[in-house]
């Protein structure tokens, strides 16, 4: 009997246990309200992606205006490395001639450009001095406008002075032609003159420098004179007037100093008979002599 009780009691204190257990394990759980607790992972995620869309979306002028500057100094720098600088180059020549009958010539050339590549003045200055005579002056102003890689077109004024004449010893005409690089590297100036008494005239000049060394050059060259028509009281034969073939050989001292030595063959049609003037007959000739050139 006394272990029947003693069982009863254990399985009676048994089931209080179980049930209080069960008891506390359904009480509520108290936790801190929502407004308390911090913004979940993908809120704030979200919240982050929309404040960077809206930074990128909006002006920045501080930062454009600066790039709008130096897109202008980079234009100009563009300009400046591809043709867009000015330079200069001034170029004088002299040199001495004789002919088969010992008579003598002083040749000048004066050659000044300014510029860009595009855009560029000429102005080119030839004087002839004979012996016991005065010297006579051909002045050119031209315009030069770049066409291509290789050549300009040019336009301008040209002033003659020949003081050896009794009348028109001034005249002045318009020039158009031609300034460029021909192929096989000849450099090239081709005119076309107009001028009072209906003179009208083509000149060529060709030439080209052959390096034997970098200081010692052979320079082949023509020069030629085509009239189309001349009413002038001075007045030359039409056809081919003048022609002058030669080779040029100099040794650059440097860039700047240039003394040469001149052969050429030349040949003259003459000139017609006017009130100021006798007829005279085409005339072939060797001319030789030397001469120094400045460039710079």
């Amino acid at each position: 009997m006394r272990i029947i009780n003693l069982f009863a009691m254990t399985t009676l204190s048994a089931s209080l246990l179980l049930l209080s257990g069960q008891s506390i394990a359904q009480e509520p759980h108290h936790s801190m309200p929502i407004s308390d607790q911090q913004t979940p992972q993908s809120d704030v995620m979200q919240m982050d992606h929309s404040q960077h869309h809206q930074l990128a979306t909006e002006p920045q002028p501080v930062v454009q205006q600066k790039q709008s500057s130096s897109d202008g100094t980079d234009h100009a720098s563009h300009i400046k490395e591809h043709g867009g600088q000015v330079y200069q180059q001034t170029i004088f020549e002299s040199k001495w001639l004789r002919n088969e009958d010992g008579e003598g010539i002083l040749k000048s050339e004066f050659e000044t450009r300014i510029g860009t590549d595009e855009n560029k003045v000429f102005i080119k200055i030839h004087a002839d001095q004979a012996e016991s005579q005065q010297a006579e002056y051909d002045a050119k102003m031209l315009y030069s406008r770049m066409l291509s890689d290789f050549w300009d077109v040019q336009a301008g004024l040209r002033y003659l002075n020949n003081q050896n004449r009794e009348v028109d010893q001034e005249q002045v005409g318009a020039v158009i032609g031609i300034h460029g690089l021909a192929p096989y590297f000849f450099e090239t100036d081709a005119y076309l003159y107009l001028g009072q008494d209906n003179q009208m005239s083509l000149s060529l000049e060709t030439e080209r420098d052959l390096l034997l060394t970098q200081k010692l050059i052979l320079k082949p060259y023509l020069d030629l004179n085509i009239i189309f028509n001349d009413d002038s009281n001075y007045a030359k034969k039409s056809s081919l007037s003048t022609t002058q073939l030669g080779l040029e050989t100099r040794y650059e001292i440097n860039k700047k100093v240039m003394p040469f030595v001149d052969v050429a063959y030349g040949y003259n049609k003459g000139s017609e008979e006017t009130a100021w003037q006798q007829h005279s007959s085409s005339k072939n000739e060797w001319l030789y002599g030397g001469g120094i050139r400045f460039k710079f």
